[in-house]
């Protein structure tokens, strides 16, 4: 195997902000002209985490077309309007949005004071989904299914009896919930794994990553790693080698 796994501190993230520092996000993917260590990836465009330090704050209408747009709720309530549902629609701590921009459509956010979100743009094969009409599902925390394991909680977001449904090809999305001591988590053949500490810390190779911290592992059969405190991951899995030609790859977006 060639193993690879690339470790992106907070600190060297791209940055952003909303409404003169209202909202702040770090991305762990950004956009070309953030600036960031990390360039779009296998059918992951763009990937932000998103946050409200002192007050709630709206990011206005605007659109999108061709992507996937997924909104996890971390912590906190947001509020979202589209032009599909033409209404303000409340979600909380756990929930999921995908807008599936297709053919084109506006929405709107209204974070919450002292709430988090990871807004993450998937790629769908955008030659295809232009043509499409768009589409907007949500999903409550309650309809992903949780598994109790040895030392950690899975909760299934995007896989396996998951209500999500995404066009894009070979997502599975987990949240995983871990008890202080060792872990690994299995890497699969031909895949990308993308994994945020949301909460608490781990150490991996005598290095310790903090909340925040992004890495991607791939080229081998685990990762293995020790949690210092319960801690929160984040994961999405995708294929190392999309069967279509990606946004990024088109437009030379490395």
């Amino acid at each position: 195997f060639i193993f690879m796994i690339k470790v992106i501190t907070k600190e060297n993230q791209a940055k952003g902000s909303f409404n003169n520092g209202e909202i702040l996000e770090n991305k762990p993917i950004g956009f070309p002209q953030d600036g960031g260590l990390v360039k779009p990836y296998s059918n992951l465009f763009y990937w932000a985490h998103a946050w409200t330090p002192n007050n709630k704050s709206t990011i206005g209408l605007h659109p999108h077309k061709g992507f996937e747009i997924c909104s996890f709720v971390i912590k906190g309530n947001i509020n979202h309007f589209d032009t599909k549902q033409n209404k303000w629609i409340p979600l909380s701590k756990g929930d999921v949005q995908i807008i599936r921009s297709g053919n084109g459509i506006s929405h709107a956010e209204e974070i919450n004071f002292k709430s988090e979100i990871f807004q993450i743009w998937f790629d769908p094969n955008i030659s295809k989904s232009l043509i499409k009409e768009a589409t907007y599902d949500d999903y409550k925390s309650d309809d992903f299914k949780t598994v109790k394991l040895k030392n950690k909680k899975l909760k299934i977001i995007m896989g396996e009896n998951s209500p999500m449904k995404m066009d894009t090809e070979g997502i599975l999305i987990n949240q995983y919930e871990v008890e202080k001591g060792k872990h690994f988590l299995k890497i699969y053949s031909g895949s990308i794994h993308s994994l945020f500490i949301i909460d608490g810390n781990l150490i991996y190779k005598k290095n310790i990553l903090k909340k925040g911290t992004f890495l991607n592992a791939s080229h081998q059969e685990k990762i293995t790693f020790e949690s210092v405190n319960k801690s929160k991951i984040f994961e999405i899995i995708s294929p190392l080698n999309p069967s279509y030609i990606t946004y990024s790859e088109n437009y030379s977006f490395k």
